[in-house]
């Protein structure tokens, strides 16, 4: 399966490092006593929410725009935040014009943050699927780069980079934790470690109103589902009929579990707490994978990637107001 998509991961990943490090932050990994209280492991907490951009999607974007080069016709994304923003400050490194396609209704926070690299903005459509429609349209007739947030191989290389670092920061690592949306993430960060120390085990989390790749992956093929809203908005939603990464995820991804909305607020509350760290609801999903999974962690050393913090005001407010 993976042949595919790489020829040798572990090569494409550590080349894609090389081609990126100079553009991005090597975010630290912290012990978690809390967490390693609660699950009588010893977790850790790779701390990628202080990443540029507040999410690892940077890592992808760049990966994928350093490859590609600069375009007269320019870069062209769609994204309802953390993905446009990664766009847009990959494209500025190169001095290339991107184009961000949003819905109508985006969270004023995420549009600041793509509008603050330089990005130009065009709403269109009343979600992402519109978005991305209106996006692929305009690279087609325009002739601009367009960029998957995650249905593509160099993206995926990118994000895979994390891994890379997670295996010089904790060598002995038995489990990972990883947020599952589109699958991405957790495709690269599973191939990288599995190159390395082919045990590690790959456990993805999925809020249980928004799980499509985690029922896919245990239906054995690929589901057009719907989504309720979820506090994880960043993994929600389909996932793009034939994907590459189902196929990758079917290879690294030893365990998928869902957590519900209760579970992702509690975690993210707890994160705050406990590390004086802001994340967002697909990092808190995270978190509430590795809590729900106490009883298979004892004495084992484990990570939880927490993959952005990126949450509006409003939100944010409304979890700390339903807690008090």
């Amino acid at each position: 399966m993976t042949a595919k998509v790489f020829s040798n991961p572990r090569t494409s990943i550590e080349d894609a490092y090389e081609r990126i490090q100079s553009f991005i932050r090597r975010t630290p990994v912290e012990h978690s006593n809390l967490l390693s209280e609660k699950t009588g492991a010893h977790v850790h907490l790779k701390l990628e929410n202080t990443q540029i951009t507040g999410s690892f999607k940077v890592r992808g974007a760049l990966n994928k725009v350093l490859i590609s080069g600069s375009k007269d016709a320019g870069i062209v994304a769609a994204s309802t935040g953390n993905h446009g923003a990664g766009v847009a400050y990959a494209s500025r490194q190169i001095d290339c014009p991107a184009t961000i396609f949003v819905p109508t209704v985006i969270a004023e926070e995420k549009l600041s943050r793509i509008y603050a690299y330089g990005a130009h903005v065009i709403r269109s459509g009343e979600d992402c699927v519109e978005s991305e429609a209106a996006a692929r349209e305009h690279a087609e007739t325009t002739g601009a780069l367009f960029i998957s947030p995650y249905n593509d191989s160099h993206v995926i290389a990118g994000q895979g980079t994390l891994g890379y670092e997670l295996v010089e920061q904790i060598p002995d690592c038995d489990v990972v934790y990883v947020a599952l949306g589109g699958g991405g993430l957790i495709s690269g960060i599973g191939h990288y470690l599995k190159s390395i120390r082919p045990h590690t085990e790959i456990v993805a989390c999925s809020p249980i109103n928004s799980c499509v790749m985690h029922q896919s992956l245990e239906a054995g093929k690929l589901l057009d589902l719907p989504s309720l809203p979820t506090l994880s908005d960043s993994t929600a939603g389909g996932v793009e009929e034939g994907s590459i990464t189902f196929e990758l995820c079917q290879a690294v991804v030893d365990r998928s579990l869902t957590v519900s909305e209760e579970e992702i607020t509690q975690s993210m509350v707890t994160v705050l707490g406990a590390h004086s760290t802001l994340i967002e609801g697909a990092a808190a999903a995270a978190v509430a994978g590795c809590t729900k999974d106490a009883d298979n962690l004892r004495g084992k050393s484990a990570c939880v990637v927490l993959c952005g913090a990126n949450i509006p005001v409003n939100r944010l407010s409304a979890v700390l107001n339903d807690l008090t």
